[in-house]
C-alpha cells in the first residue's frame, strides 16, 4: 500500500481545498509513491513523536497540526521544527498534515467533540463561503440523460438531502466545423442545427476534477461547450464549528463539570455564569474567539473553545458562557477519529494511535 492511498482516504472526508487559507496542508515530507510500513497518528509531530515512528516501524506520521506551518529557509536543528524535519528525512518518515480540512468537515474535529459530550443533531456553526459551483453543459438529447448521470455519479447535483439534482432546456445548438475538425453529428465546413439540452448541475469545488472528466468521456461532442461559475449560495455540509443541543436540559454548574471531566481539562475558564440551565451547545476546537458571536446568533447557551483571551470573555455580555477549556484538551480526540476512520477502510493494516502526549502547557 501506498502513502497516496491513506491520503486518498483522510481526503475523502477532509478534502485539502477547504483547508484554510493560512494553512498547510498535505504531504509535508515524504513522496506519495512510497511504500508504507506502518501508520502511526498522532495530535502533534514533535521529536519523541518521530522517535515512536521509528521504534514501531512505520514510515508514515499523520498528524492533525502541521509540523512546518510557515517556511523553513534553513535545516540546521536550531529549534524543535527542524529537528523534527531532520530527523523524520534521516529516517525515512513521511508526514502528512490535515489541520483545519479536518475542523471543517462536518464529520470531522467538531462533531467528534460532539459526539463525545453528548451533543445531538449538530449542525455547521459557521458555513464556509465559496465552496459551491453551478456547472452548465449542452448536450445532444439523445446523449443528455447519459451525461446528467455521469455528472451524478461523480457528485454532481446534490443539494442537502437530495441527490441527482438538475434543471434542463430544451433548444437548438449550432455549429460549424472548420477543416480541421471531427463532427460526431453532422459534417464540416457545413452549418449544423442541433436539439440539444442544457443541463445545469452544482457541486462541491473539490469535485470539479472529477466531474469534468465524467463530462468529457460520457459526452458524444468532440469539443464539449460548458462553463463553470462560483455561486455564493452557503454549503451546510462545509464549515467549521457545530451547535446541537443536550437530551435534557442541565444545571450550568454541573455541565461545566461534566465537559471538565470528559474532556480531561485541568480547569475550565469561563464568562460570568448566566443562571440558565444549560440546551444548546457550540463548540469549536483550538483556537475559537473569532466565532463567539456566531455561537451567540446560534442561540447557544454555552461554547466550548479554547484560547479566550482576558477581552474576549466580555463578549458574552450575559447571552451566553464562554468556557475555555483548552486547546490541546479541545483537539485531543481527533486523533482516534483519524485511527477510527484508517483502521474501518484498512482493517488489515498497522494503523497504530500515538501514545504520546503532546500537550504542551502544563498545569501546577
Amino acid at each position: 500500500m501506498k502513502i497516496k492511498d491513506i491520503t486518498n482516504c483522510i481526503e475523502e472526508i477532509a478534502p485539502l481545498n477547504y483547508a484554510e487559507d493560512f494553512d498547510n496542508v498535505g504531504l509535508l515530507i515524504g513522496d506519495y509513491n512510497t511504500t508504507i510500513t506502518g501508520v502511526l497518528v498522532t495530535l502533534d509531530t514533535l521529536e519523541n513523536v518521530v522517535d515512536e515512528a521509528i521504534e514501531k516501524k512505520c514510515n508514515l506520521i499523520v498528524s492533525f497540526h502541521p509540523i512546518i506551518f510557515s517556511g523553513l529557509k534553513k535545516l540546521n536543528g536550531k529549534n524543535y521544527v527542524e529537528k523534527v524535519v531532520l530527523k523524520a528525512i534521516k529516517n525515512d518518515i513521511a508526514i502528512y498534515a490535515m489541520h483545519t480540512a479536518l475542523d471543517n468537515s462536518i464529520i470531522g474535529v467538531n462533531a467528534k467533540i460532539c459526539e463525545v459530550l453528548g451533543i445531538k443533531n449538530p449542525t455547521i456553526l459557521i458555513p464556509q463561503k465559496n465552496t459551491i459551483k453551478k456547472l452548465t453543459t449542452y448536450a445532444p438529447t439523445e446523449n443528455a440523460e447519459k451525461v446528467k448521470q455521469a455528472l451524478f455519479n461523480a457528485g454532481a447535483g446534490t443539494i442537502g438531502n437530495y441527490t441527482n439534482c438538475s434543471f434542463n432546456i430544451n433548444g437548438i445548438g449550432t455549429y460549424n466545423g472548420n477543416e480541421n475538425s471531427n463532427p460526431t453529428i453532422g459534417e464540416k465546413g457545413i452549418l449544423h442545427a442541433e436539439n440539444e439540452t442544457c443541463i445545469s448541475v452544482i457541486f462541491e469545488k473539490h469535485k470539479e476534477k472529477s466531474i469534468l472528466k465524467a463530462l468529457f468521456e460520457a459526452h458524444i461532442y468532440e469539443e464539449v461547450a460548458y462553463e463553470i461559475v462560483a455561486i455564493e449560495n452557503l454549503n451546510q455540509e462545509i464549515g467549521i464549528g457545530m451547535v446541537g443541543e443536550l437530551d435534557e436540559e442541565i444545571n450550568e454548574i454541573d455541565f461545566l463539570k461534566f465537559v471538565q471531566k470528559t474532556m480531561s481539562s485541568k480547569g475550565i475558564r469561563h464568562s460570568k455564569l448566566i443562571g440558565k440551565p444549560i440546551k444548546k451547545v457550540a463548540v469549536l476546537g483550538g483556537s475559537g474567539s473569532f466565532a463567539i458571536e456566531n455561537a451567540i446568533n446560534a442561540g447557544a447557551d454555552i461554547y466550548i473553545t479554547s484560547d479566550i483571551k482576558y477581552h474576549e470573555f466580555y463578549k458574552a455580555e450575559n447571552k451566553l458562557i464562554i468556557a475555555d477549556i483548552g486547546h490541546y484538551e479541545s483537539e485531543q480526540f481527533t486523533k482516534n477519529l483519524l485511527v477510527d476512520i484508517l483502521t474501518k477502510k484498512f482493517p488489515n493494516f498497522a494503523i497504530i494511535l500515538s501514545e504520546k502526549n503532546t500537550n504542551p502547557i502544563y498545569y501546577l
